[in-house]
């Protein structure tokens, strides 16, 4: 088989500066809100509507760094999110000869321990931090971090030291769930809650049109460009489909359409292979397709 050049990089699907972020109204009330109490803002929604890039808008939009994120696991802890300790780089360094033990360099400092610190350097930071998926997590995750988030601050057991923030530059705390499982009530009790649906209509278009521009902000694709492809989406997502594509997903299709020149007013073969962008499994795929060939 020959060798083939790697496809250029599609400057298209490079559509997710925070400052193109659509939110609404309510959104950003929410927002206020968490904000107005110190209390994290957890925000639920179909993956792919936009809960993580959330974060990314809320730090563009206050002018504060970009977000430091703690990306939850069905193995993560507790302390996983202010720190972590190389317990193993420890035992080995205890069997060199001469080697002093100083525990404080086997520490490293995660997502909110690091936004923790940032408040008591000499340039005092308020930071944003994103904790992704907690529903991942084990269910007892949440409520162990109750105080912890409350009150900004943390131990470090292997050393016994104590950090808390300077709550002038209280953290903000951004936490998605894909709601996969329950979050207990002690948790959700110290949280503000807000939804996203998935955009209406106008809501879809307006998101595509804000995201698709370049660095000059002129339009990267048509206005009924836009118009055939969200008409021909939201009738998939109309479909009997086992997972329903979301917003990033119509974002992406759309980049792909465009990069391989498919009209989405005249659909044709290579169609198809865009359409493994929208289905996530093989009977949503062989829906798609047969939906194709029988228009």
């Amino acid at each position: 088989m020959s060798n083939q050049e790697l496809p250029a990089y599609n400057a298209l699907i490079n559509t997710f500066d925070p400052k193109n972020y659509i939110t609404t109204k309510a959104l950003q009330d929410a927002v206020f809100v968490a904000l107005s109490l110190s209390q994290p803002l957890l925000v639920t929604g179909e993956p792919g509507t936009g809960k993580t890039q959330l974060a990314h808008w809320i730090a563009y939009h206050y002018g504060l760094q970009k977000p430091l994120e703690f990306h939850a696991k069905t193995t993560s802890t507790a302390s996983d999110m202010f720190y972590r300790y190389d317990a193993l780089r420890r035992f080995q360094d205890s069997q060199l000869p001469n080697v002093e033990i100083d525990i404080q360099k086997y520490v490293s400092f995660e997502a909110l321990g690091k936004a923790i610190l940032l408040t008591r350097t000499k340039n005092k930071v308020r930071s944003i931090i994103l904790i992704d998926e907690i529903d991942k997590a084990p269910r007892d995750l949440p409520n162990d971090v109750l105080m912890e988030i409350e009150r900004m601050t943390f131990t470090v057991k292997e050393t016994g030291k104590t950090y808390a923030a300077d709550l002038n530059y209280r953290p903000i705390v951004v936490i998605t769930s894909n709601s996969e499982k329950n979050l207990p009530d002690a948790f959700l009790r110290r949280c503000v809650y807000f939804h996203i649906n998935f955009p209406d209509e106008a809501q879809l278009i307006k998101i595509i049109q804000c995201r698709f521009r370049d660095t000059d902000n002129n339009p990267l694709v048509s206005d009924d460009f836009i118009q055939a492809a969200v008409d021909h989406f939201l009738k998939i997502r109309k479909l009997n489909l086992k997972k329903k594509p979301a917003t990033a997903e119509c974002i992406a299709w759309m980049s792909i359409m465009k990069t391989l020149g498919i009209d989405p007013e005249k659909p044709d073969e290579r169609m198809k292979s865009s359409y493994s962008v929208l289905a996530k499994n093989k009977e949503d795929l062989n829906l798609l397709i047969q939906r194709l060939n029988t228009k």
